[in-house]
């Protein structure tokens, strides 16, 4: 989840003007209630499309998860790429009201169309050169069974722990009792037009987010003059608006998908795009004189934007067909040993191209800093380029909430609460209660050491969220010893987990911008912000591909041996939780050497 950023010391108040004496809403501007209540509402949608999405695709589409894992991360990678273009064109040309309210309506429509999803993809089975249907019913146990369907009969299938299949029944004809791992694929037939809309829709909300998300944070700092000492209380105020979004969506919208139908739970994100972008546009002059055009733009230049706004989204659509269409070959080329070279040459282009971004950055920038600055600024830079590596293995882990660990709680995980059965994807909502609940303690905390001289530096604090992040994944092993009979983890081990993710977050996320502004060089200020929100893109992509390594087999959604599944998922969570901890082990022994050569930034 989403915290405030920590943002440059207060200054003496030199505006001269007495908040008492102008109309105030808690002490603050009276535009941030309706920049709150906007932000809100968008967050509202956008946290609940994350808590739909990955189940979406696997159950209702039925992509593997292989395919659903990197559409996933390539969807959220490319939203948070975005904003970097969205931010340029409202500082340049529209101004950022008019942003706010073109990405508004462009998300609208993308939330709309999601919710005609058309007629759900028929589960087939496919073994030497036969394809045949499938049907999904529910067994005694309460678990979802498959069962292929032949001119001889139907046969239960039972997934078998080296990845065979067991067809309860089959005597030959047409299939065979056994079937070895990789003689058979399950699928799903889908009519193009639903999966062209589908991305589609997903293409205009990548395209309206990257104009809505960067422009109302510089409208809620614009609302205060140089100098304000409340600017900082303001913005913990505005990004409170983002958890309480995610708080409501993330329990509303799965559930409606699942007792309504897949339609509702679209739809009620819809409507609260439809609501932020309302306050917008009807403010009654609330918001007259912020984030207005700059005197600059001229109706050319604001043609050329719109017109680049319209290329963006076949350009999205693109980019998520071709990951659709290759998810399965970097997969391929990993288990078929063709080693670090094969498997980057088989990713998607999205992958390539953010992946070559990235490291060029990275690494160069500090490359250039070394040539062209002085010695401390070179280790300045080089320290920032180092945390910002960190950040991406932290986000990396951190953003598996929206798919692997959805994915795990929705098949491994008994969400039973006082009988309620709680959605897999509302299973995300723990992160923004904690994140509500101790924002408030761990700010206090850090003020208290602070005056004691014994705040925890930046690296420290980094090496925090790292191990922190680790350990939430390794709570769930320990959690598997106490597995029920359907091999399903307690839910409060996700719980836990999501505890310890949030303490990481409130260690990192706060400092992470701040870092970028103190410690890079003023000539490239701008560029180091630009490589920080790569960074976070990077991660997001980077995980759909961990979630395509905890891929499971399934029939129709549904996985084909539930203690397999299990095993799978902890296998994986177990490797990144051990190596999440030794980096950050590992950066908080090195950490007094990077706080040298931060020279003072504190």
């Amino acid at each position: 989840m989403e915290t405030a950023t920590e943002s440059s010391p207060a200054q003496p108040d030199i505006s001269h003007i007495n908040p008492a004496d102008a109309d105030v809403w808690f002490g603050h501007p009276r535009q941030l209630a309706r920049l709150f209540t906007t932000e809100m509402w968008e967050r509202f949608g956008y946290y609940g499309i994350r808590a739909l999405l990955v189940v979406y695709l696997t159950k209702f589409f039925l992509f593997d998860d292989v395919a659903a894992g990197g559409l996933y991360g390539a969807f959220i990678g490319l939203a948070y790429l975005t904003p970097v273009i969205g931010g340029l064109i409202a500082d340049r040309i529209l101004g950022s009201k008019s942003a706010v309210k073109t990405g508004a309506i462009i998300m609208s429509l993308g939330y709309l169309g999601l919710c005609f999803g058309g007629e759900q993809a028929k589960p087939v089975f496919l073994y030497g050169g036969q394809t045949y249907p499938v049907t999904v019913s529910t067994a005694v146990n309460g678990r979802e069974e498959q069962y292929v369907v032949t001119s001889a009969g139907s046969f239960v299938i039972r997934g078998q722990e080296d990845g065979s299949i067991h067809l309860e029944g089959a005597t030959g004809q047409p299939l065979p009792a056994v079937i070895a791992k990789g003689e058979y694929r399950t699928d799903g037939i889908r009519h193009p037009l639903w999966v062209s809309l589908m991305l589609l829709s997903m293409s205009l909300i990548i395209v309206g987010n990257g104009l809505f998300k960067p422009n109302i944070s510089t409208m809620v700092g614009s609302l205060y003059p140089p100098g304000d000492p409340r600017r900082d209380a303001g913005f913990t105020i505005f990004y409170m608006g983002i958890n309480l979004g995610s708080i409501g969506s993330q329990l509303i919208a799965p559930l409606l998908a699942r007792s309504v139908g897949w339609w509702a739970g679209f739809g009620i994100v819809a409507l609260g795009m439809l609501v932020a972008f309302s306050l917008f546009q009807f403010d009654k002059g609330r918001l007259a004189g912020y984030g207005e055009r700059p005197a600059s733009s001229t109706p050319r230049a604001r043609l050329i934007s719109y017109v680049l706004m319209a290329v963006a989204v076949p350009i999205s659509w693109l980019l998520l067909h071709n990951t659709l269409d290759s998810a399965a070959a970097a997969s391929e080329a990993a288990a078929a040993g063709t080693g670090v070279i094969g498997y980057l040459a088989a990713l998607p282009l999205l992958g390539k191209a953010l992946l070559a971004c990235f490291v060029g950055a990275a690494f160069g920038m500090p490359i250039w800093a070394y040539r062209a600055g002085s010695r401390a600024e070179f280790q300045m830079m080089l320290v920032a380029s180092i945390l910002i590596v960190m950040a991406v293995v932290f986000w990396t882990l951190f953003e598996l909430a929206g798919s692997a660990l959805t994915l795990f709680a929705e098949r491994s995980v008994d969400r039973s609460i006082f009988g309620w059965d709680m959605p897999g994807g509302s299973v995300q909502v723990f992160n923004p209660i904690f994140i509500v609940l101790l924002a408030p303690v761990m700010a206090a905390l850090w003020v208290w050491l602070g005056r004691r001289r014994a705040e925890p530096s930046i690296p420290v604090k980094f090496s925090i969220g790292l191990t922190l992040v680790g350990l939430g994944f390794l709570v769930l092993p320990l959690g598997a010893l106490f597995v029920d009979g359907q091999s399903r983890v307690a839910l409060i081990w996700m719980v836990l987990l999501y505890l310890l993710h949030s303490i990481g977050e409130l260690c990192l996320s706060p400092v992470g911008l701040s870092m970028i502004t103190k410690l890079s060089m003023a000539r490239v200020v701008g560029m180091m912000m630009g490589v920080w929100f790569l960074s976070i893109s990077m991660a997001n992509y980077a995980g759909g591909l961990i979630t395509q390594l905890t891929s499971v087999a399934t029939v129709g959604g549904e996985v084909t041996n539930p203690k397999l599944a299990l095993d799978t998922y902890l296998h994986t969570f177990t490797i990144i939780g051990i190596a999440a901890v030794a980096i950050g082990v590992g950066l908080f022994v090195c950490s007094p050497l990077l706080k040298r050569w931060m020279h003072g930034v504190n």
